[in-house]
């Protein structure tokens, strides 16, 4: 557990990311695509069903023990949470109510935020819009791990440490990396989520509180469904960048791991992202990341 990582450095790549033009490629030989770019109609209804979800579990988590509300926080919570962290990412594409409604799509968002316990719905379409635009931009991509990461999680311990700790260094990076002004939708953010929370703890005491917050804390930390944090980006294959994984956690995680895809078309919905895989399928030429060696 404690032999090193055998790199000491990250892969530099002086070409431009290559989503850009295989959209252009793509769209070029498959037109039909464009027609998977329309909103997603039932993602308002899934995404309500599972804030709903939430609050009943914060009333039942009154009456358990304290052991017991950690379990359902792992177990359960976690997976909820980390979910709707994921639906928050599908809505940050306008996906719930299309782009002519932009600040339907943002209040939503933050509906969605509200199981999380902390207010992340809009920082995180903030930052994410550098993301898609500078994929693994030094300093201006958040999302990559910074050389400070690299250079002290370098053993299988640290690094399984640092999965563990992976909503704080998502939280703190882009504090770090590539700071920006509040804007009033983070302010608003911050303000509904204050209100929720002390709403919850007025009617139901410090349990449901605690419930909350321990299920993202644990279900984006070490949790089998944050396998799509390393899966996404991470280079398994020299000279490719964005993988792709279609096994079954996508039923539960808004089809995150048709990640090639999304990158290639952000404005096509996760619900249809299945749909465009099959359309496009031999530009996608690069395998899901379970057939890495």
């Amino acid at each position: 557990m404690g032999n090193r990582a055998g790199r000491s450095d990250f892969e530099w790549v002086y070409t431009d990311q290559p989503h850009t033009q295989r959209r252009k490629e793509m769209l070029a030989k498959y037109p039909a695509i464009k027609a998977l770019m329309r909103p997603d109609p039932y993602l308002k209804w899934t995404v309500t069903a599972m804030v709903l979800a939430q609050l009943l579990a914060c009333w039942l988590a009154q009456g358990l023990a304290w052991r017991w509300l950690f379990f359902c926080a792992y177990a359960l919570g976690g997976c909820v949470n980390h979910s709707l962290t994921l639906a928050i990412h599908d809505i940050s594409h306008n996906t719930a109510f299309g782009t002519g409604r932009p600040s339907r799509n943002r209040w939503f968002a933050i509906f969605a935020n509200l199981p999380v316990g902390l207010p992340y719905a809009a920082s995180f379409k903030k930052y994410h819009v550098d993301h898609h635009r500078y994929l693994g931009g030094d300093g201006l991509d958040v999302d990559v791990p910074t050389y400070f990461e690299g250079r002290l999680f370098c053993t299988p311990a640290r690094k399984l440490l640092w999965l563990a700790l992976q909503p704080f260094f998502y939280t703190l990076r882009p504090l770090c990396v590539h700071p920006k002004a509040m804007t009033r939708m983070e302010l608003c953010n911050a303000l509904v989520q204050l209100a929720a929370d002390a709403t919850i703890y007025a009617l139901w005491g410090l349990k449901p509180v605690v419930y909350l917050l321990a299920s993202s804390l644990l279900g984006l930390g070490l949790h089998p469904i944050s396998g799509h944090f390393v899966a996404e980006h991470y280079m398994f294959l020299k000279g490719h960048e964005t993988y792709s994984y279609y096994g079954p956690l996508n039923w539960i995680t808004f089809n995150v791991g048709y990640h090639m895809e999304h990158h290639d078309f952000p404005s096509i919905p996760s619900c249809n992202l299945p749909l465009g895989r099959r359309k496009g399928h031999e530009a996608h030429g690069v395998p899901d990341w379970r057939t890495r060696r």
